[in-house]
């Protein structure tokens, strides 16, 4: 899953964003609310955590953006402005959620957990590609119904490839989606997982779904290899 984190004051966000990288987020910061928006309207993240005080951009503001873009990520908005009439004001504008400073971090990655959690827009959250299965409310993988232990980064991997079945992604997206700035420079990464994924999905199976795609990526396909 890969969160935004838009929030201005650089320990917060240092404090966030590591222990949601310590649960197997992929985490991208900002810390103004024009970068945040950037950000936002440019990538496809799953959770947003959003400051209201940002410089350049409030929070509602930017909330109000992406909604009227159609932005379907979940959206934590994380302040210290308790005010009933501050969170009215910010769940019309299409927050998910609200949790006021100070925090305890347990009770923050418990919110974005609930959060991940919830069906997506589309209902249909159990994904099918030939015979393999996805469950995306429970994370459970089967293949000809045998189930399929993955790690988190590979269950991540998987569910990227499979939401987007049938379509060439490039290392560069698929780091992107799945890890975070740090990992930056290190597409290679993305070829020791779907070689993992390989041995767990596709060895055991005459038919093959994960394909390489020479000079551009991979793609989950119950197409016949040509």
């Amino acid at each position: 899953m890969r969160v935004l984190l838009i929030e201005d004051e650089r320990k917060v966000a240092d404090f966030i964003a590591r222990g949601l990288r310590a649960e197997d987020f992929a985490v991208d910061v900002a810390y103004d609310g024009l970068a945040g928006w950037e950000l936002a309207s440019g990538v496809d993240y799953d959770l947003i955590i959003l400051d209201l005080l940002l410089p350049g951009l409030n929070g509602t503001e930017l909330l109000c953006r992406l909604r009227r873009k159609g932005g379907k990520a979940a959206v934590l908005v994380l302040t210290a402005r308790d005010a009933t009439s501050d969170k009215v004001e910010n769940f019309e504008a299409g927050a998910d959620d609200y949790l006021t400073k100070p925090f305890a971090f347990a009770e923050l990655l418990v919110r974005v957990k609930a959060l991940l959690r919830r069906p997506p827009a589309n209902p249909n959250h159990v994904v099918h590609v030939a015979d393999l299965e996805l469950d995306r409310l429970t994370r459970q993988v089967r293949r000809a119904g045998k189930r399929i232990d993955l790690t988190s980064k590979e269950y991540a991997l998987l569910e990227y490839l499979a939401a987007h079945a049938g379509r060439v992604l490039t290392r560069t997206m698929i780091m992107e989606h799945v890890w975070d700035e740090s990992f930056e420079g290190l597409t290679n990464i993305v070829d020791v997982y779907v070689r993992h994924l390989r041995e767990k999905v596709d060895e055991p199976h005459e038919h093959k779904l994960i394909r390489t795609v020479r000079g551009a990526g991979y793609c989950l396909s119950d197409e016949a290899a040509p």
